[in-house]
């Protein structure tokens, strides 16, 4: 968290508020949130320079600036990126604050410190290894049936698992991925491989049904997440399974259950998704 639907937001709620802005200056107040390079040469890259567009892949935001320079941000669990003016004040959270002048401010705050930054020219993202090894996302002509249906094709691991898999399916995370496994009704401890045609179209199916919705809805808020203007999403009120143990099914009324798989803590229904 936040997942696709959630960066996809922010992006959408800040891209007009800071393209065509310079940026005049960058204040880093935990440089450990500097990935690459040194947080000297990561003030000395960007300083100075245009946005020229606020773009996205994965979970990732990638802003665009002069002279093929990016700025790469990954919010992890807990990251937050927005915006700013004279009126409006930082908190204990606020690790790094870029100066768009005129009182405009882009701030990155981050409850517990797992996020990312990265400044490098646009012919050296390869550096960052899980952008580059990205597998298409959701919605987009690269994540077809018969690219999903080849995924599944021989593959043992459990269906969550792979549906994890930043390398295979890009921006899934577990919210949504136990989301479109309710809505397919297929228990999240399947195997991949065992899914037969009508499954595997009713997941592909419900994958892209779940990105959409979550865009939608302007994202998921439990805790941390809130878009680049500070507002939080809505489409917690309509998740069929995620956070919601012990409360009843929206299709059959069994109540929710939660176990783990794959490592992480699943919400299923244990009627539909047999």
């Amino acid at each position: 968290m936040p997942e696709l639907p959630e960066v996809e937001t922010i992006r959408r709620s800040l891209v007009d508020k800071v393209k065509g802005r310079r940026i005049q200056g960058v204040e880093i107040l935990l440089p450990r949130l500097i990935k690459w390079p040194s947080a000297y040469e990561f003030q000395a890259l960007v300083t100075g320079k245009t946005i020229l567009q606020l773009d996205r892949k994965g979970k990732y935001l990638i802003l665009r600036l002069e002279d093929n320079m990016t700025l790469v941000i990954h919010l992890r669990m807990t990251g937050r990126l927005y915006f700013v003016t004279n009126d409006d004040k930082t908190d204990r959270f606020t690790h790094i604050i870029f100066d768009l002048g005129d009182g405009a401010k882009l701030l990155y705050a981050d409850t517990r410190t797992l996020g990312t930054l990265y400044a490098m020219p646009e012919s050296e993202l390869w550096r960052i290894a899980g952008l580059a090894s990205m597998g298409p996302e959701p919605l987009t002509q690269e994540f077809s049936h018969a690219y999903f249906r080849g995924l599944l094709a021989g593959r043992k691991g459990r269906i969550k698992a792979l549906l994890l898999n930043q390398k295979l399916i890009g921006g899934l995370g577990n919210i949504y991925v136990d989301e479109a496994l309710a809505i397919a009704g297929i228990d999240p401890d399947r195997l991949a491989c065992s899914l037969n045609d009508e499954e595997a179209a009713l997941l592909y199916e419900a994958v892209n049904q779940v990105i959409y919705d979550g865009i939608h809805h302007g994202g998921t808020s439990f805790r941390d997440y809130r878009d680049g203007e500070g507002k939080s999403g809505s489409h917690q009120n309509y998740l069929a399974v995620y956070g919601r143990k012990g409360q009843p099914c929206r299709r059959c009324g069994a109540p929710i259950e939660r176990k783990e798989v794959a490592g992480r803590g699943t919400h299923y229904c244990p009627n539909c998704q047999r």
